[in-house]
């Protein structure tokens, strides 16, 4: 791979087209570059990355070091610690599309002259112990745990007598139905209702479906499943339904037949506290279900596996269900900075190792905005939903994926975002999206960070597969495995 290549040298730098030029001359390889600057200037890259133990983020640093403040190799080659590129703003490259910041060090370091290759082995048996030391301390930490679940259950085994009488399928069941109570509880709290409500690409979006579209709802009978404050059930009321059903298990149901009542919508709109899998409906079929369902990732919390038995149960032959289309897509995502911040931050908290903290946080996806100038390949579609013939079953899947790659990166994470169509029987199409590259919404990006970033290159196709089920712990939390260049990764969302 021809790389360009910078160094510290006398004078200064100009670069043309893949090579360097140092004084009079030109390199069109990092190893010429590298072997110039230990016979000419006296400085060895290698000697530097070895002496200060330096990682890939270092590495990055070392060189934006370089490149920015230009100190001569003497200076360099007399550092002790502190080093003085430790600061962070020297991870921002100095150069655009700086090659040599693509570099895999070791990969790198095995050309570099000198007696350098001569250590090659022993750093990658320091490498190996110290990886098998963190699964040890991981291992170790795993079975603290466990000791200490052990120790609380004998406890409650001997004091409390009610804990010997109950069958362990009770419990379970007792288990799971205080999931549901912590879920449908969550949504009791009008600050998670404010946030949806004032995300006007989300509350917006139905408001111009339903009145862009009025006669799919005039003179029809509605449900609205998972209602919350009962929104969308005035917005169809409004647009002509004969009679709207909103259902919500939350306690939020309360405050919102007080606001059916102040808008004088309660002899269109009435309001069934429960889950619409237990509830009796006063009428046997409805003509529109519509929902706002979608959680992170689309599919996080579940909530769609209601909308199905809904459909199932009380949809009309020939009703709809809105929304009715919604597709899942995927990006990459080249973000040095957020991947430093969330690792390599572990390596020094306040003067403290705690590295062992990374196996931990890695499994973790991150729900956040990502910026759209750290996107680095086009998107590609992993899953299409159809609401109306869609099965509980099929919403756990798996795919494969190819990424085509927009610029020469390194590769920091892989991002999930969905889409979301209002089109069955409409005049006028509404849809929304939740992408980088379009407006905020409250429902972010899903990030998975990956552990070792990957060195891309334009019009490559990073290839990969991506497999989605929910936790059976806890069955509306999602467990996502994700396989990128033959390297696995499992993360929760949750």
């Amino acid at each position: 791979m021809v790389v360009v290549a910078q160094h510290i040298c006398g004078g200064g730098h100009k670069m043309e087209g893949d090579s360097c030029r140092c004084k009079f001359r030109l390199f069109s390889s990092a190893e010429d570059a590298f072997s110039h600057c230990t016979s000419d200037h006296g400085f060895n890259v290698g000697m530097l990355v070895r002496k200060h133990g330096l990682d890939f983020y270092s590495y990055i640093k070392l060189i934006n070091f370089i490149r920015v403040e230009k100190p001569t190799a003497e200076i360099l080659n007399s550092l002790t610690s502190p080093l003085p590129w430790v600061e962070e703003k020297y991870l921002k490259p100095a150069l655009e599309d700086d090659l040599l910041l693509q570099f895999d060090i070791e990969d790198q370091l095995d050309s570099v002259p000198n007696g350098l290759t001569e250590t090659s082995s022993l750093l990658e048996r320091l490498q190996h112990a110290e990886h098998r030391a963190e699964l040890a301390e991981a291992a170790l930490a795993r079975a603290q745990d466990d000791l200490q679940k052990m120790r609380q259950f004998a406890h409650d085994f001997v004091m409390n007598t009610e804990v010997r009488r109950v069958s362990s399928a009770n419990t379970i069941a007792d288990l799971e139905e205080d999931e549901e109570n912590v879920y449908f509880s969550s949504y009791g709290h009008y600050g998670i209702h404010e946030e949806m409500i004032k995300d006007k690409v989300r509350t917006e979006s139905y408001r111009d479906f339903i009145y862009q579209n009025p006669h799919i709802f005039r003179d029809k009978i509605v449900l609205d499943v998972g209602c919350g404050t009962g929104i969308l059930s005035m917005f169809a009321a409004k647009a002509g339904a004969k009679k709207v059903i909103g259902v919500d298990q939350s306690e939020i149901i309360y405050q919102a037949m007080d606001i059916i009542r102040l808008n004088r919508l309660e002899d269109t709109v009435s309001l069934i506290k429960g889950r619409i899998e237990d509830v009796d409906l006063a009428v046997e079929k409805v003509d529109v279900i519509i929902s706002e369902w979608m959680g992170y990732f689309l599919l996080f919390e579940s909530m769609l596996d209601s909308v199905i038995f809904a459909r199932d149960k009380y949809l009309v032959k020939g009703g709809s269900v809105y929304p009715d289309i919604c597709t899942i897509s995927l990006v990459a995502i080249g973000d040095l900075k957020k991947h430093a911040d969330r690792f390599a931050f572990w390596d020094n908290v306040y003067g403290f190792s705690m590295s062992c903290m990374k196996k931990a946080v890695i499994p973790e996806a991150v729900v956040d905005v990502f910026d759209s100038s750290t996107l680095i390949s086009e998107a590609c579609v992993i899953k299409r939903i159809d609401c109306h013939v869609v099965s509980v079953p099929e919403l756990q899947c798996s795919s494969d994926f190819t990424l085509k790659v927009m610029k020469t990166s390194v590769c920091t994470a892989i991002a999930g975002y969905f889409d979301i169509y209002f089109e069955k029987n409409c005049n006028k199409q509404v849809m929304f999206s939740t992408s980088p590259c379009c407006a905020k919404t409250h429902w972010k990006q899903t990030t998975f960070f990956l552990e070792n970033p990957i060195v891309v290159e334009e019009g490559e196709e990073l290839k990969g597969k991506i497999k989605i089920h929910k936790n059976r712990k806890d069955p509306r939390s999602l467990i996502i495995t994700l396989t990128v260049k033959n390297v696995t990764q499992t993360y929760t969302l949750q």
